[in-house]
C-alpha cells in the first residue's frame, strides 16, 4: 500500500509538471518557504497522494474483477479506463487538483500508471519462503 501512495504522490507531481492543463492550486508542489506553511504542504501531499494510493489499493482490484470480461475483449486496455476513473475521482474530491478535460486526464493517468509500473518492478516483493526451523 505504501508503494501505491508513493507512486500516487510522485505521479501527480510529475503530471502537474509535464502535462499541460493539470494544475495544482495549493502549496502541494511548491516547497514552502515559511515554516508555518509546511503543515499545509504536508496535509495536501498526504491527502492527494494517499487518496489515490488507497483507491488504487482497495477499489481498483474490485473494479478489475467486475470488468474482467470487458478487459479480456479489449486486451486489457480497459484497465486504463479504470485508472482514469480513479484519477478523476481524486480530482473531484481534491479542491486543489485541477484537471480540466479528457486529454489532460488521459496523459496524467499515463504518467501515474507508468510510474506505478516502474516502482512496482523496482520494489522488492516479500519472500513467502518458510523460515528454517532449528
Amino acid at each position: 500500500m505504501l508503494l501505491q501512495i508513493v507512486s500516487g504522490i510522485l505521479g501527480l507531481w510529475l503530471a502537474q509538471r509535464y502535462v499541460p492543463g493539470v494544475d495544482f492550486t495549493g502549496p502541494f508542489f511548491v516547497f514552502p518557504k515559511q515554516t508555518a506553511l509546511f503543515g499545509e504542504f504536508l496535509n495536501s501531499l498526504v491527502f492527494v497522494g494517499g487518496l489515490l494510493g488507497l483507491l488504487n489499493y482497495f477499489i481498483k482490484p474490485i473494479l478489475n474483477k467486475i470488468t474482467f470480461p470487458l478487459r479480456i475483449v479489449t486486451f486489457n486496455l480497459f484497465s486504463l479506463v479504470i485508472a482514469m476513473f480513479l484519477v478523476w475521482v481524486v480530482d473531484i474530491f481534491s479542491q486543489q487538483l485541477i484537471i480540466p478535460g479528457l486529454k489532460p486526464l488521459f496523459f496524467a493517468t499515463l504518467v501515474v500508471w507508468g510510474l506505478n509500473l516502474l516502482l512496482s518492478k523496482w520494489w522488492p516483493e516479500k519472500s513467502h519462503s518458510p523460515s528454517p526451523s532449528i
